[in-house]
């Protein structure tokens, strides 16, 4: 079962005053404050024993007692007083549920998981109700102790002030927190209870990263797998959650990456450039079974059911989702075990490396001059590309030259794409030119494929029996529409900008 998930946005306070109570009175929009009610709260913090996730600025928690006790997994998001919340029930078990670990394993990498802080609250919850008797915000008096399960930190107790919205806006947290500071209580200097618990334990979040790629050439490449590499981390607790489409962003993330280092390797040191697009490459391909198989499955069912029903002899389709359902649950078992892999987290350490100190040679510190310049040389390989499958065109190695020339096509579109910063308008024309290539080129090298998993499909339906004219009816479907895509292909390659590649 899916985790619960909500928004949570609030400001929290200190508050060094004994006798003071939250001033709620004549608040623009609040009608009026329920009754104060109490609640005794048990909490405890799990991290790894590096503190991993709070670097991360996430919390994960067990706490019992108040109205929403459970597991709470909290994530940040870009508004500082706004989190992701993922809640689980409280179980049996101190162990933190799979449906959050799923969310976090990212970044914990095969780190385990720790109690490190333990709070005790007495809070005191004060409603703020509108017009319509709706809950605007919740105000939390809290009365805190904490104990630290880590060395090198005392326990200590505090107070402070939390307001958390609930059907209000933004402009209620700015007026009740000017009227805290008419009352002389201000914003806390922590961002949650986890942080100031820590103190000084608590580490430097992690440096965001730097998405500008104006400048040098060696910036221009930081900066784009900055951005692929958060790509890529984003999908993969979306991969491990199943969510449609995960695997196809996590894979175009990585293929990304890969042409970004190959297309400017002159900027790079050799050994470790390589290494790096050696593992992606790896990764890759595990992502690529399972979205290929998918991908093929939803072709053939298509294709099946335009043909006319007395042209469909057999168990076909049947045949076609049992066969390729087992295939891709088969290869989504192995794409999680890998995501489990010590060489998965140590790529994703490796990716992280680059991003903070990139191997980068001295031609980095040069500016492009245009656009055409920062792709180097993949323009020329596509038009190389381009010139061996016209030579191959109709022998056994036309359907190899093509796909070829496809691989070549996306990598220039890839490094278009990262090339904007240097002219957006030309390196726009080479990307949207280059994924039109890679788009006809891909249907082709998609009815490839679906003649291959046909013609084994027929196979095995003989040998069980069955009758195997429809295979051979989908796989004639199929080769004309190879030879209409290769049309296609040829006549738009004559409109292809060759002048913006030289």
């Amino acid at each position: 079962m899916d985790a619960a998930q909500s928004v949570e946005t609030e400001r929290k306070f200190d508050v060094a005053r004994p006798e003071l109570s939250p001033p709620l009175q004549n608040l623009r929009g609040v009608n009026r404050v329920d009754e104060p009610v109490e609640h005794l709260l048990e909490a405890q913090y799990f991290d790894s024993s590096d503190l991993t996730l709070a670097r991360h600025r996430i919390t994960l928690r067990r706490r019992s007692g108040g109205e929403d006790d459970g597991w709470h997994l909290k994530l940040p998001l870009d508004d500082a007083d706004s989190r992701r919340e993922l809640q689980e029930p409280l179980g049996t078990g101190d162990s933190p549920p799979e449906a959050l670990v799923r969310q976090i394993r990212v970044h914990l990498r095969g780190r385990k998981l720790v109690p490190v802080v333990r709070l005790s609250t007495r809070r005191v919850v004060h409603r703020l109700r509108g017009a319509d008797d709706k809950v605007l915000a919740e105000i939390a008096d809290d009365h805190v102790h904490a104990e630290p399960l880590l060395p090198g930190r005392a326990g200590h107790d505090w107070r402070e002030w939390e307001v958390e919205l609930v059907a209000g806006g933004p402009d209620l947290l700015d007026a009740v927190q000017d009227k805290f500071a008419a009352a002389g209580v201000h914003r806390a200097g922590h961002a949650s209870k986890l942080a100031r618990a820590l103190g000084s334990l608590h580490p430097e979040p992690a440096t965001p990263p730097d998405r500008t790629g104006s400048g040098t050439a060696g910036r221009m490449l930081r900066a784009y797998v900055n951005e692929q590499v958060q790509a890529l981390q984003e999908q993969d607790p979306q991969v491990r959650d199943r969510v449609p489409d995960a695997v196809h962003q996590m894979r175009v993330a990585t293929r990304r990456l890969r042409s970004a280092l190959a297309t400017q390797r002159r900027l790079l040191e050799p050994e470790p450039a390589a290494a790096l697009r050696a593992e992606l490459r790896w990764l890759a391909g595990v992502l690529g079974e399972v979205r290929d198989t998918e991908v093929m499955q939803e072709r053939l069912l298509e294709l099946l059911a335009t043909e006319p029903p007395e042209l469909v002899m057999g168990p076909v389709a049947r045949r076609i989702n049992e066969e390729l359902s087992a295939a891709y649950s088969d290869h989504y078992r192995t794409l999680l075990e890998t995501m489990d892999q010590e060489r998965y987290f140590r790529l994703l350490d490796s990716l992280d490396e680059f991003r903070k100190d990139p191997p980068l040679t001295a031609k980095a510190d040069k500016k492009p001059k245009s656009a055409s310049a920062a792709i180097g040389k993949d323009g020329k390989r596509l038009r190389k590309a381009v010139k061996a499958a016209r030579s191959n065109r109709g022998t056994p190695h036309g359907d190899e030259s093509l796909h070829e020339a496809r691989k070549a096509a996306k990598r220039l579109r890839y490094a278009a794409e990262a090339a904007a910063a240097v002219d957006a308008k030309q390196a726009g024309q080479l990307e949207q030119a280059a994924h039109s290539i890679q788009k006809v080129l891909g249907r082709h090298q998609d009815s490839v494929v679906a003649r291959e998993v046909l013609r084994r499909l027929a196979g095995e339906a003989f040998l069980q029996g069955e009758n195997a004219f429809s295979y051979g009816r989908l796989h004639a479907l199929e080769q004309n529409l190879a030879a209409e895509t290769e049309t296609d292909f040829y006549d738009s390659w004559t409109t292809f900008p060759a002048k913006l590649l030289k």
